[in-house]
């Protein structure tokens, strides 16, 4: 039978690997602690950007102003019986209310009141605006007044970059708040735009008041006249006919004449009104005029346009407005605005064409039925042109005094409310002015921290969990026993973390390791912490032979319980053993001189082979000669009693590779190979084979065929699953039988229940150092 057509037996079979494990909150906390300097670091320059920021964040200060809009109307519109209600329903009045805080012609006229042109603070080297100041000259054309305009202009736009109108919701009032670099200049500001928001509103309505009042006082005029001149003719026709009293049902045509001047009263009333309200919409502004149209097409785009802006103030509040997203909302707006003064110009146009057209057809009307009734009278004239005059003249006058009352009326009522403006009455009042705030509202330096911190902390927790998922590397027994299938005999621990390696050669790469241990006093506390130190001088170098010379370690208790796993793991006796490792410097000739160690400390006979025929180290370690050895056996040199030597350790003895030959693979599959080994058995209570690397070479699984099992070496946080994988599948495509896994360099750091296990163990201690040959 050749040595790769051997079948595995019934317990080498592939185990499950990768099985879904139990999440274990304390496995998290261990990867976050093998990080710890990451995230530390994370959590510095958080820490260290948000101090940066709040250094170059300028101070902004804050003052905040209320105001209280009622829905009233203070000046109630010709005709209307019940104007409250006209505001009452109207669901776009708040809205409307908070777009006018914001707007800029409410901010020139803020520039104008305080003067903003030659304030030094905001506006620096400004100049005196000589043709808006009071008492200038009007010279709307001038060039000085188109530039003052385009200033104010400029100087609104700005200003309205530091106001914020926040509605108090479910209540009339509003929060007018302003932000700026200069605390005084903030509640300057902010008190400027209030008092202005209601010196503008009173402006409005009374100059909307007098318009109407003039109108009406020069209708009341021509009714005065009309009164007088008709009743003239009442008393020259009353004296030429000799007329006392006429009687208006005395024939058909009186009574025709009757019905045209009602008729004629009334289409002259319908005419006053409509010229009323022709004015009206001529002096009325445009935004009401649009409003107020039936189809509501002016009101929902206006609502539209205020979410979008809406939209605008809270995306600022966490976008830049360079941001893509902010840049496209406000082209947006910008075009929203456009259209809504498309359409409100158009709707503005068409009331007014309205206005004119039914005031044009009253007018009309008036005029026909003036004409009738001329031709009426004319008729009556021909037959009694004396009473029939008198009866017009009469009904006449009776027309124009209700008329001429009902314009005292009205002119009454708007006396009265332009008396109310000059009472400087508003629906709109100060509740609280702003004061200068006392300190800067911007930057927080505690919630900056914080936050710096926190997004440190967090970046830092997700860049370790990221390095963790992405590092494919094994580093616990638990992920030994989830990727191979395969039980983990023993841990190594990682004595001095700063140690440097042995055997670092050429070609494929070393693959021993040795520690420092002087330096791994500090690491162990108690009892053990005191025999170090007095043993501090007699330490080894390095970690091969460090249960002969260093028995109290923690290490050296980890090869102990490599030594009673590898005599538990299977059925029969194991006298021959082979140690490899997937790749090099994993700590296999550690390994293997260690347990040859520990199993000689229960009085065996105990044979280690350096079977490494590329880079052999066992004769450096042990301090033997490597002239003669397994090769020179190999090829036919020297007997079996010619290549074994003794060691330091008592009942230890070594065999050493000899000359390195150019054939390694072929030597250890001769046959001789096979009768070494055979005579080990007969002569040896137990055999350690160091054997190379299985990735870099095939001569693990060469010597694993002869061998009661194979221990595979795996270093912690170096060798990464597939690697394992495919040792471990080499091994078994060859038939070898694999005892199981030792993990070597395990941090402590790295967590899990070896790590406290060996935590545990450096605290007990023990008082008394233990003997060479105790069991295990």
């Amino acid at each position: 039978m050749s040595l790769f057509d051997r079948a595995p037996m019934p317990e080498q079979q592939q185990q499950p690997r990768e099985h879904a494990s139990e999440i274990n909150l304390s496995d998290w906390v261990q990867v976050v602690r093998r990080r710890w300097i990451l995230l530390v670091t994370t959590c510095v320059l958080g820490f260290s950007v948000a101090s940066i920021h709040y250094a170059m964040t300028p101070k902004m200060y804050q003052a905040t102003a209320i105001l209280q809009i009622e829905r009233r109307s203070l000046t109630p519109l010709v005709g209307s019986q019940t104007p409250w209600l006209e505001d009452w329903w109207n669901m776009e009045y708040y809205p409307t209310q908070y777009k006018l805080l914001e707007s800029r012609g409410l901010a020139e006229r803020v520039v104008r009141n305080l003067r903003l042109a030659e304030d030094p603070f905001f506006n620096p080297g400004g100049r005196p605006l000589t043709s808006l100041a009071p008492g200038a000259p009007a010279a709307p054309d001038s060039p000085t007044a188109e530039a003052d305009l385009a200033v104010v202009g400029q100087l609104a736009n700005r200003l309205r970059g530091g106001l914020l109108v926040e509605p108090v919701r479910s209540t009339q009032l509003v929060n007018l708040t302003y932000r700026s670099t200069n605390s005084e200049f903030a509640a300057r500001a902010v008190n400027g735009f209030a008092e202005a928001f209601i010196d503008w509103g009173i402006e409005n309505r009374s100059t909307t008041a007098g318009n109407a009042s003039n109108f009406l006082s020069s209708q009341i005029d021509t009714l005065k006249k009309e009164i007088q001149d008709k009743e003239s003719q009442l008393q020259a026709v009353s004296r030429s006919s000799s007329i006392v009293q006429l009687d208006s049902g005395s024939n058909v045509l009186n009574q025709r004449l009757e019905a045209i001047n009602k008729s004629y009263s009334d289409a002259l009333r319908n005419r006053i009104e409509l010229e009323a309200r022709y004015r009206e919409v001529m002096n009325a502004p445009r935004e009401a005029i649009a409003e107020s149209q039936p189809d509501g097409l002016y009101s929902d785009l206006k609502r539209k346009q205020l979410e979008m802006e809406r939209d605008y103030e809270i995306g600022l509040k966490t976008y830049k407005k360079d941001f893509p997203k902010m840049v496209e909302l406000q082209a947006a707006i910008e075009k929203g605005r456009q259209h809504l003064a498309g359409v409100a110009e158009e709707m503005v146009d068409k009331a007014r064409k309205t206005a004119y057209a039914e005031y044009q057809t009253a007018a009309r009307e008036e005029k026909a039925l003036e004409q009738e009734m001329h031709g009426l009278k004319s008729e009556a004239l021909d037959e009694s042109s004396a009473s029939v005059e008198y009866h017009n003249l009469s009904l006449e006058v009776e027309t124009r005094r209700n008329l001429l009352d009902q314009v005292l009326k009205a002119q009454s009522e708007t006396e009265v409310t332009a008396r109310l403006q000059g009472t400087k009455e508003s629906n709109v009042r100060v509740v609280d002015r702003a004061l200068a705030p006392g300190g800067p509202s911007s930057p927080n330096l505690k919630q900056d921290l914080s936050s710096g911190l926190l997004f440190g902390l967090v970046f830092g927790v997700g860049l370790v969990l990221l390095l963790e998922y992405l590092d494919r590397t094994i580093k616990t027994s638990e992920q030994v026993e989830r990727v191979l299938g395969l039980p983990t005999l023993a841990v190594i621990p990682d004595v001095n973390d700063t140690g440097s390696g042995y055997g670092g050669y050429k070609g494929y790469g070393g693959y021993g390791y040795g520690y420092g241990l002087s330096q791994a006093v500090a690491k162990v506390k108690g009892s053990s912490r005191r025999w170090l130190e007095k043993k501090k001088g007699d330490l080894p170098s390095r970690i091969e032979l460090v249960p002969h010379e260093g028995p109290r370690l923690a290490v050296s208790e980890a090869y102990r319980s490599l030594r009673t796993a590898l005599l538990l793991s299977s059925a029969r006796e194991l006298k021959v053993v082979a140690v490899t490792s997937a790749v090099a410097s994993e700590g296999k000739s550690a390994t293997a001189t260690n347990l040859a160690v520990v199993m000689a400390q229960l009085g065996r006979r105990v044979l280690i082979i350096d079977a490494d025929l590329r880079k052999p180290r066992l004769h450096e370690v042990f301090q033997v000669s490597n002239r003669s050895g397994l090769v020179t056996y190999l090829t036919g040199g020297a007997d079996f009693e010619g290549i074994v030597a003794r060691t330091p350790v008592p009942q230890l003895y070594v065999t050493p590779s000899g000359p390195i030959p150019p054939n390694p693979s072929e030597l250890l599959a001769s046959d001789r190979m096979v009768e070494l080994v055979k005579a080990a058995r007969g002569r040896f209570d137990f055999v350690v084979i160091d054997t190379p690397p299985l990735l870099p070479v095939t001569d693990a699984t060469l010597v694993g065929d002869l061998v009661d099992g194979v221990t595979i070496c795996l270093r912690a946080g170096k060798v990464t699953r597939e690697e394992a994988r495919t040792c471990l599948d080499r091994l078994k495509m060859a038939g070898v039988k694999v005892l199981g896994v030792v993990l070597n360099r395990h941090k402590l750091n790295q967590g899990g229940y070896t790590g406290r296990r060996y935590q545990m163990y450096e605290t007990y201690g023990a008082d008394a150092e233990p003997k060479a040959g105790s069991a295990a």
